[in-house]
């Protein structure tokens, strides 16, 4: 009974720091976070967590998916002494403040930054499946609301976990019945218990403002040997006779006389005033950014060096199972697509180290975006129109996590051919521009991938490695050798020179570079001297190569959308350098292309030895 009383204060004095904080604020989430709050002030008692050392690998992982109910979170944090109450109340929701709106990872005792409902249960699948790995012996907490449980990928999620029997997850549901707009069982109704039944998990129901009852949930699902979902009945606003089932305070903080009742009612009494005038004295600035990461320590291995034509796919293939078998700490995650991206080699090798999540993208980047978080290096393998254009939110959530994943995409640009329009990936330049911390790598041939894979599996960060279908040559150097040999080393951001001239260049990347060398190597037959520059890092160009080549006749071609990708970057950066070529020409996809070969697609945009050959003549 001590127990429960304790937390019963516990869980009032939070009641009464949630209400201060968001008026303090005028801003914020109090509704939920007065439903909530009784579940995290026992999951806190209750979980292997450490205050004086909150990043302990033994500690139990709890991941809050609705993160706009931070003020429940960081006035559960602050009770359990992770965070000063103080500046979590007077800062909460200032810019100079790290208690931002909804969750941030890198506070102590925040796992996962949350707020794009939906994510978080395949988020902490992900950590779940680390610990699996990891043989640590960890549980996986997973705090939900009810109205996110509409989403597809809660459903992914679900089916995920219990394939991989993740005993070491448990889901808590705050059943508040309340969103937005008005109730949830009427803006889209989820029976939770059948669904959560039809994917094989335990479920238990409780009133979800009984201790006791919490309690004995955890106690049982801990140790039930299978995923395990309790379903807790809350009340929006609990503990606030006005403020309950009232959808209003969802989103609404108090007013200074609502917030002088509540406090009342709660029987507390709290100096506002304090507050605000703590607040007032806060700098308007920008808080330092929270960035958790890890040291790296992987043997990369041997270049593997091919010398007959194939595919990118399959040295990404090779590399990735290579650097599979020379280490414990390399994963990859494929969605059903393993012998087309070329992860069946891996499959073969060391099936234990490929985990299979099928047709299911968004829960599968965003869980393999936790796994990364979680010591791995992780390989999140797909065709570029699903694992960029599909997952485009998944991967700006692992940016903002500070994630170690690599986005490895195959099936890029009109190389694909015959699929079409639906899976021509045309922005796997342009779209991860705007995951900030993202960088973004196009290996040239098979050797320039295979050092690229083990390069990004070295260097902790997010990656995109991007590539296209067919199979090419490998690209030579003038007098027939391997330019991408043994000696090459691959440095992030460096321009290859791959044909020396400065009259006229040629700019490209990626499947184009092939067919670039050969139209010079053709030209050069004809007397045209034409340079011929390979750009694998288009978001950090090398100043230096640009200073030297780009002065005169440039064009640029890529199998990428033409208004948003290499020759856009390349327009930036000369006009930051100052830099006004005689000549500026850019040759890519403007629209939705057609079906067909390759060859012919290459033909008719204008990316083909003839075509760019053509293009050159007509710059003389």
């Amino acid at each position: 009974m001590n127990l429960i009383k304790n937390l019963e204060e516990i869980a009032r004095q939070c009641r009464a720091d949630i209400l201060t904080m968001t008026t303090v604020a005028a801003s914020g989430h109090p509704g939920g976070s007065m439903s909530s709050i009784d579940l995290l002030v026992s999951l806190y008692s209750f979980a292997n967590i450490f205050p004086n050392d909150p990043w302990n690998e033994k500690r139990d992982r709890i991941v809050v998916s609705h993160g706009h109910i931070s003020p429940a979170v960081y006035s559960t944090l602050a009770a359990y002494g992770f965070v000063n109450r103080d500046e979590v109340i007077a800062g909460f929701r200032h810019p100079s403040s790290i208690f931002e709106g909804h969750i941030t990872r890198g506070i102590p005792g925040v796992e996962w930054t949350t707020g794009n409902l939906g994510q978080g249960l395949s988020a902490g699948i992900g950590m779940a499946i680390a610990g699996k790995l990891k043989k640590e012996n960890y549980h996986v907490f997973v705090v939900m609301s009810d109205g996110e449980s509409a989403k597809g990928q809660v459903a992914e999620a679900r089916r995920t976990a219990r394939k991989f029997n993740l005993d070491n997850l448990t889901v808590i549901i705050d059943y508040n019945d309340i969103q937005i707009s008005g109730r949830a069982s009427n803006i889209m109704y989820v029976d939770l218990r059948e669904e959560y039944q039809a994917a094989d998990w335990n479920v238990i129901e409780i009133d979800g403002h009984d201790f006791e009852q919490i309690i004995s949930a955890l106690k049982i699902a801990k140790n039930d040997k299978k995923p395990t979902v309790i379903i807790a009945h809350t009340i929006i606003g609990k503990g606030v006779s006005f403020m309950e089932d009232t959808p209003k305070y969802h989103g609404k903080p108090l007013s200074l006389d609502e917030y002088e009742k509540a406090i009342s009612e709660l029987g507390l009494s709290v100096d506002i005033e304090k507050y605000i005038k703590m607040r007032e004295k806060l700098d308007i600035r920008e808080h330092k950014q929270l960035k958790l990461k890890y040291e790296i320590n992987i043997d990369t291995g041997n270049p593997k060096i091919y010398r007959e034509k194939t595919d990118n796919r399959t040295a990404l293939g090779n590399a990735i199972a290579d650097l599979a078998q020379l280490n414990n700490n390399v994963v990859a995650i494929d969605c059903d697509l393993k012998s087309s991206v070329k992860l069946d080699i891996l499959d073969k090798i060391k099936p234990e180290k490929l985990i299979e999540i099928g047709v299911q993208e968004h829960n599968a980047a965003a869980l393999a975006g936790a796994l990364s978080a979680e010591g791995f290096v992780t390989f999140f393998a797909d065709f570029g129109v699903f694992g960029i254009d599909e997952t485009f939110n998944q991967h700006r959530l692992n940016a903002i996590n500070n994630t170690n994943l690599k986005v490895v995409v195959t099936h890029c640009g009109v190389d694909v051919g015959e699929d079409g329009k639906t899976h021509h990936a045309l922005n796997y330049i342009s779209a991860p521009l705007a995951w900030f911390g993202f960088k973004v790598i196009v290996p040239a041939d098979p050797n320039q991938t295979d050092k690229v894979v083990r390069y990004v599996a070295s260097q902790y960060g997010n990656y995109v490695v991007a590539m296209g279908r067919s199979k090419v040559s490998s690209i030579t150097k003038p007098d027939g050798s391997l330019f991408f040999d043994e000696n090459y080393e691959f440095k992030y951001g460096k321009i290859d020179v791959i044909r020396d001239g400065e009259d006229i260049v040629i700019i490209t990347l990626g499947s184009v570079l092939p067919h670039a060398l050969k139209a010079v190597d053709e030209l050069a037959k004809e007397g045209i001297n034409v340079g011929l520059l390979n750009v694998s890092c288009p978001f950090d160009l090398d100043e230096e190569a640009l200073s030297r080549y780009a002065r005169n006749k440039v064009i640029v071609v890529e199998d990428h959308n033409v208004y948003n990708g290499l020759g856009t970057l390349i327009e930036s950066k000369l006009f930051n350098l100052k830099i006004l070529p005689d000549m500026f020409i850019k040759v890519g996809i403007d629209r939705f292309p057609v079906s067909g070969n390759s060859k012919y697609l290459f033909n008719i945009y204008g990316l083909d030895s003839e075509k760019i050959k053509e293009t050159i003549k007509s710059m003389i």
